[in-house]
């Protein structure tokens, strides 16, 4: 993928290369930059031949983009929803920056709206890397866009599930990376919305040290059975990545 020569960076605006299927992302540093949640939820992420995926929360787009590359040999239509206007502004860049109009559509909107943005679409596969932080007391400005990504302040957790299971398919699955601190809350809010957990893997910074993500997988109106995956570890003791998760980032 090449920019346009007459394309100017935006103020702010840097080009990370994904390193996967030769995509890059335009990335505002006055925003939230996607880190290694997203690429761990885009690697935990199934997609099927002809599914349609939507990304909550999607940021600057990030999470379709690299589960389009790490499948592309799979049609799959992805779309992607954003409350924030600058982020949804550097979404669609992405998109048409990597050639992915044909494949990944984003609507700008709260979650909370979603029935009035998408109708009566349902969805096979929905995927969320959402605020984590509910403790807003003390943020210094709670309409900055890194706060609104951070903390729920224009979507709680709640607000997620409920959305998500209103708009998957029965037995359509939900992806999300979040908190080991909040994972009841989530499965009781799973359990009132009728997703059921299936599979969940808790990652590690080390080896010795306590989770500090965890990504879950839930089914709507499935079956009550939980796998509980090995434990990722991200660094080896030296501080070098895992053979695990440079295989993740396509560096092995």
């Amino acid at each position: 993928m090449m920019i346009d020569k007459n394309y100017e960076m935006g103020e702010n605006e840097r080009l990370d290369d994904l390193q996967c299927n030769g995509y890059k992302l335009l990335q505002n540093t006055a925003c939230f930059c996607f880190g290694m949640d997203a690429v761990l939820l885009s690697s935990f992420t199934h997609v099927e031949e002809n599914n349609i995926l939507l990304d909550m929360c999607t940021g600057n787009g990030v999470i379709p983009i690299l589960i389009k590359g790490k499948n592309p040999e799979k049609k799959v239509h992805y779309t992607g929803i954003e409350i924030q206007e600058t982020s949804y502004i550097l979404a669609n860049k992405n998109v048409l920056l990597n050639g992915l109009s044909q494949d990944i559509h984003m609507i700008k909107g709260n979650v909370n709206n979603l029935k009035e943005l998408i109708g009566n679409t349902l969805y096979d596969v929905i995927t969320c890397n959402p605020p984590y932080m509910n403790e807003n007391h003390g943020i210094v400005n709670p309409e900055s866009a890194k706060a609104i990504a951070r903390h729920e302040i224009l979507c709680t957790l709640e607000d997620i599930i409920r959305e998500a299971s209103k708009h998957l398919k029965v037995k359509g699955h939900m992806y999300m990376i979040h908190r080991p601190r909040r994972l009841v809350e989530l499965f009781l809010l799973m359990e009132q919305y009728h997703l059921e957990p299936k599979v969940i893997r808790m990652v590690h910074p080390y080896a010795d040290k306590d989770a500090n993500m965890v990504l879950i997988e839930a089914v709507k109106c499935g079956n009550r059975q939980l796998q509980t995956l090995p434990p990722l570890i991200v660094y080896n003791r030296d501080g070098s990545y895992t053979d695990e998760l440079l295989q993740m980032y396509n560096e092995k």
